[in-house]
């Protein structure tokens, strides 16, 4: 059996058309390609955070170092943010969406 997964975007009509739904393959779908699918669908997440955090702190123009000290947190949390193995999660994501979107504020608020 052949697995495929699409990706829906809802800006492209084309992908919403449902003639490309397989429910045979659907239905052989196991419990085991559902975790695989889980697993994966985190890590690209996990990835996409990691991307984002890094971004933020690039476009800042400061080093993981200075970005620590910035922003007061442990320099091994920026690395790990930044290497995909920890997220950002509660008032780290609103300050890295903060620095984002108005960093002259975030910065000097934070001075």
């Amino acid at each position: 059996m052949k697995l495929v997964r699409k990706r829906i975007d809802p800006n492209d009509p084309s992908t919403l058309v449902t003639g490309w739904f397989d429910p045979i393959g659907f239905d052989a779908t196991t419990e085991e390609d559902i975790a695989r699918h889980i697993a994966e669908d985190e890590a690209e997440a996990m990835q996409d955070a990691a991307r984002y955090a890094r971004r933020v702190r690039k476009r800042l123009g400061l080093s993981q170092a200075e970005f620590s000290r910035r922003i007061d947190v442990s320099i091994d949390t920026i690395r790990n943010w930044e290497q995909g193995k920890r997220s950002p999660t509660g008032a780290a994501k609103a300050l890295l969406k903060v620095l984002d979107k108005a960093p002259e504020a975030a910065l000097a608020a934070l001075s």
